[in-house]
């Protein structure tokens, strides 16, 4: 049988978005409406925000495997979180983490090196581009990146907070996100990070300026396969 996935949850779009795509996109391996259990558990995004604009990483932590110990205790069998920012605290998680856990920045790497890239622009919440998740990972595996001037990172921030958690997508961001893909691309980036679980559901890829890497898909899928391996 495929493993029990578990999804420690931050912020509701992003991880609506990974449960789905674990969910429809299994059928193509598993077989028709077939799919791995999933179970989820969401602590509210106030509970995290607090934590991170004071910088308390222990206390975001904390409440990463408060979820993971609730998602253990119901069968789950690997965990993942749709939630580039809150990896800044894995590791404080992983060494008391009762389940061994997919990393996103990792995943997201990983894609990048198959993909051949060199120079990746992250985007995302001011607390990533700003934060070592995606430097550490990306340094790991001898790939520059870059992100966007200061008053990029605020406005962008602005819109992950004020629209994109709310399930608000428009016409002006997108036209916005694209511009700074395209100012990043002159600065020599080779593909485009989208380092928030939400901007998928914002970014036409077809439109953008850069090739994306989808951090929400591309960890589902990650997710997917670990689920499924061996059965």
């Amino acid at each position: 049988m495929a493993r029990h996935i578990g999804i420690v949850a931050c912020s509701a779009e992003g991880a609506a978005l990974c449960y789905l795509t674990i969910s429809t996109e299994a059928a193509d391996r598993m077989g028709r409406h077939n799919h791995p259990e999933v179970s989820m558990h969401t602590h509210p995004l106030a509970r995290y925000m607090a934590a991170i604009e004071r910088g308390n990483w222990q206390a975001v932590a904390d409440l990463m495997l408060d979820s993971a110990r609730r998602l253990t205790s119901i069968g789950a069998e690997l965990l993942i979180s749709p939630d580039n920012t809150i990896h800044q605290a894995m590791p404080l998680v992983a060494p008391k983490s009762p389940l061994p856990w997919l990393h996103i920045a990792g995943e997201v790497i990983a894609a990048a090196r198959a993909g051949g890239y060199k120079r990746l622009a992250v985007l995302g919440t001011k607390f990533l581009m700003e934060g070592p998740v995606y430097r550490e990972a990306a340094a790991a595996a001898a790939i520059e990146v870059q992100t966007p001037d200061e008053p990029d990172r605020v406005r962008i921030n602005r819109i992950i907070f004020d629209e994109l958690v709310y399930g608000r997508f428009t016409a002006e961001s997108r036209e916005y996100f694209n511009g700074v893909m395209a100012s990043l691309k002159s600065r020599g980036c080779d593909a485009a990070v989208l380092g928030c679980t939400e901007i998928p559901l914002l970014v036409d890829p077809a439109a953008a300026p850069l090739p994306v890497l989808d951090s929400t898909r591309l960890l589902a899928r990650a997710a997917l396969r670990e689920a499924i391996a061996n059965t």
